[in-house]
Order: C-alpha cells, then sequence, then structure tokens
C-alpha cells in the first residue's frame, strides 16, 4: 500500500534550505570566481542565521573550507619561493599539482556540500 505523499516541508525550512544552498554557493564562488568578495559575503551572512540550523551550518562549513584552502594556497606559496622561486621550473611542477589534486579537491567539496544543502542535509 502507498501512502499519500504530503508536502512536510515548512516556509521557515524553505527559507533555511535557500540560506543553506547560498552559503554553499558563496563558498564555491569563493573558490572560483570571486575570492575574496564571496568570503566576506559569508562572515556577514552567518550573523543572521539561526545557530542551530541548516543554513548556519553551511555557512560555518564554507568558511572553514575556504580558510583550510587558503592555508594550502599560502603553504605551496611559501614552497614555491623557497624552493626555487618564480623563475624556476618546479615552480610549474607545484601550481599545477596544487590545482589539479588539492585546489580540485576543495571545490569538489564545496559542490558535494551545494548539493547537501538543496536537499536540506548536513555534509555527514
Amino acid at each position: 500500500m502507498v501512502l499519500p505523499q504530503t508536502d512536510t516541508i515548512t516556509a521557515v525550512d524553505k527559507q533555511q534550505i535557500k540560506q543553506a544552498s547560498n552559503a554553499a554557493l558563496a563558498s564555491i564562488l569563493n573558490l572560483t570566481f570571486l575570492p575574496g568578495i564571496a568570503f566576506i559575503w559569508l562572515i556577514l551572512a552567518i550573523k543572521n542565521m539561526p545557530p542551530n540550523s541548516i543554513s548556519h551550518y553551511h555557512a560555518k562549513l564554507g568558511i572553514k573550507l575556504n580558510i583550510i584552502a587558503f592555508i594550502a594556497l599560502g603553504v605551496v606559496s611559501v614552497l614555491m619561493v623557497i624552493l626555487g622561486g618564480f623563475e624556476s621550473a618546479w615552480t610549474w611542477v607545484y601550481v599545477i599539482t596544487y590545482f589539479t589534486f588539492v585546489h580540485t579537491t576543495f571545490i569538489i567539496l564545496a559542490v558535494w556540500a551545494l548539493t547537501r544543502a538543496w536537499s536540506g542535509l548536513k555534509l555527514r
């Protein structure tokens, strides 16, 4: 027997999902097209979100993910300068390896978080 499906998502839930989706999208934008600007939006947006909501979770996740990506980029930049400078051929090895493996991983995590936010779920 198939039970009729009812729409149990309330207006508050829809608003939380929209805010969570916007936060996850801002995280992706910070990693790709709008670095810095999208991060500032995340910082400002998290202040207007209820502390235990799904939107707060995704905003906090986006902030953490982008801070870790920033630190990783800083480590690679320092390694480039220490291990040969900008004239070394190895510089391109570091840059291409970073963007191929590390930065792509951050973007994939952010896209995964966006799809989970669309569903109103956490990343776990």
